[in-house]
This record gives C-alpha cells, sequence and structure tokens, in this order.
C-alpha cells in the first residue's frame, strides 16, 4: 500500500484499485500498512478544513466517501503535523501538541464518527513547532520550533520534559527527526545539510560546553551550559537538504545513519557508541 501526495492531491494506490478525492490536502499520514489514514486540509483547493483531522478507513464498504471517516478531531488553529501509531495519533498546532490514545481496536471498524478531545497537552516551545517525532513504544515524544536550536524531548503519559538538546546556537529549520530502534539515540537533519546524532540512553556521552566546568554561571547564561551538544555529526555532500533515519545494526559497537538528499543521492554513515 502506497499513499502519496502528488501535486496537493490526496491519492491512495493498493494493489489493483486506487481511489482519488478530488481536492488538495496539507497532510497525509497513514497508520503502518494498513487502511488508516489521517488527513488534514490544505493547499490550492482544500477537500478538508486545515484545522480538522479527519481519520479515513478506506476498508469500509459504502457508497458516500463519509462512510469511511471514522474519528474528527477539531481545533481552533491550523494542524501542522499529524503522526499515528496502533494506540496513539499525536497532533502538532502552533505552540502544542496533542496527545490522543486510539479504541483497543486499532482497525476502529466498530468506531462511530464523532469528535474527541486531547487528555492533555505538551507546552513545548514559544515559537511555532517546526518538527515532531515518537519513539517506536510511543512513549517519548521528540519536538523542535522553527527557531531549530532546540530538541526537547517530553514523556506521553506524564508530560514532563526528559532532556534538551542542542542542535546550535544559530537558526536552522529541522526537515526531520529519528529514534533508533531501542531509543538510545536520536538523529536530526538541518537545512545547512548537517545530520546531528545524540545519546539518550546514556546522556553522558553527549558533548557538553567548556563553560560547563567553571561552576554556577547566570541563568541565561546557564541554560546554554547545561545543554547538551550532539556525541557526532556529519554533513552530506554539497550541504544538501536531506532526511535521515537509522539502520539496521549488524553489531552492538556499531550503529549506522541513512540520510536521503534532495538531489537524489543516499548516504549512510557509520557510528560507534562513544560517538567516532
Amino acid at each position: 500500500m502506497l499513499c502519496v501526495l502528488v501535486f496537493c492531491v490526496f491519492k491512495l494506490y493498493l494493489c489493483v484499485s486506487d481511489h482519488e478525492q478530488v481536492g488538495s490536502v496539507a497532510q497525509c499520514s497513514m497508520l503502518h500498512r494498513s487502511n488508516l489514514l489521517a488527513v488534514v486540509g490544505g493547499g490550492v483547493n482544500p477537500k478538508f478544513s486545515e484545522i480538522s483531522v479527519l481519520v479515513w478507513d478506506d476498508a469500509r464498504v459504502g457508497r458516500d466517501p463519509k462512510d469511511k471517516l471514522v474519528l474528527e478531531f477539531t481545533f481552533t488553529k491550523p494542524v501542522l503535523a499529524v503522526r499515528m501509531r496502533h494506540d496513539k495519533i499525536i497532533i502538532v498546532l502552533k505552540n502544542r501538541i496533542y496527545v490522543y490514545s486510539f479504541p483497543d481496536n486499532p482497525d476502529l471498524s466498530n468506531t462511530k464518527p464523532g469528535t474527541s478531545s486531547a487528555p492533555f497537552t505538551i507546552n513545548a516551545h514559544q515559537s511555532e513547532i517546526a518538527c515532531l517525532a515518537l519513539n517506536q513504544p510511543g512513549s517519548v515524544a521528540a519536538s523542535a520550533s522553527r527557531k531549530g536550536t532546540l530538541i526537547r524531548l517530553f514523556d506521553t503519559t506524564t508530560r514532563d520534559k526528559l532532556v534538551e538538546l542542542r542542535r546550535g546556537t544559530d537558526p536552522a529549520t529541522l526537515y526531520c527527526i529519528n529514534f533508533s530502534h531501542g531509543s538510545s539515540f536520536l538523529c536530526a537533519s538541518t537545512d545547512k545539510g548537517t545530520v546531528h546524532i545524540f545519546a539518550l540512553k546514556d546522556t553522558k556521552l553527549n558533548r557538553r560546553s567548556a563553560l560547563a566546568r567553571v561552576g554556577k554561571v547566570g541563568p541565561v547564561i546557564g541554560q546554554y551550559v547545561d545543554s547538551q551538544w550532539s556525541l557526532a555529526s556529519f554533513t552530506v555532500p554539497a550541504e544538501c537538504a536531506c532526511i535521515c533515519a537509522f539502520g539496521k545494526n549488524t553489531s552492538k559497537n556499531v550503529n549506522s545513519v541513512i540520510a536521503i538528499c534532495v538531489d537524489g543521492k543516499f548516504h549512510k554513515y557509520v557510528f560507534t557508541p562513544d560517538g567516532n
């Protein structure tokens, strides 16, 4: 199954049949390789509202397209991103992250269309959220603002901030954030063509400012000094914009990160747990 946004038109291709909902959309996220899709309107000729997330079950039988709608989430501001797992759906607005729980039956085959409200919100950043990721168990959410200097990790159950990671001091656009399979590491790519790798399981591996050895400093400088910097980073050739993800580990002492760039090139880098 393949879900594609082509010229902002929502198309779903499944083996021998395909369905096309005429109209532009801004977001489309598939729940693994299933029949469930989360759709947000937008673009030149919006099919749906930009303030609503519609969960669409393409396996449902019905003459009216509305028969395939199983859940709807409506907000007061435009939805910027959507991510789904079998048990959770995360929806990102300008300054807030909403975390919802799916019903016990993930295929939602018996769920009637309706609206829901988030069990809680996470006040992640002061400026607009630009990038969001969820680890495989769904227990930790990582987010970055449009400023792009910090990545913050939150516990999705308690809403507590777990750690704050510093990408840099100058503004940058983050294109991608991803967790490793065991949530031991996190990678992030920027518009500068740089991919940063942070340690999560053992945060002592992350670099820190040399000023941290000075001792107690002022509150403003202290936020900078206490920051955790990436344990490793690499720049793709020609500093192209790219997305990144962790590859399959071939050894306990060797990890890999894969970067796919806008120029169509594929890069693979390996690193050891200590950042070499």
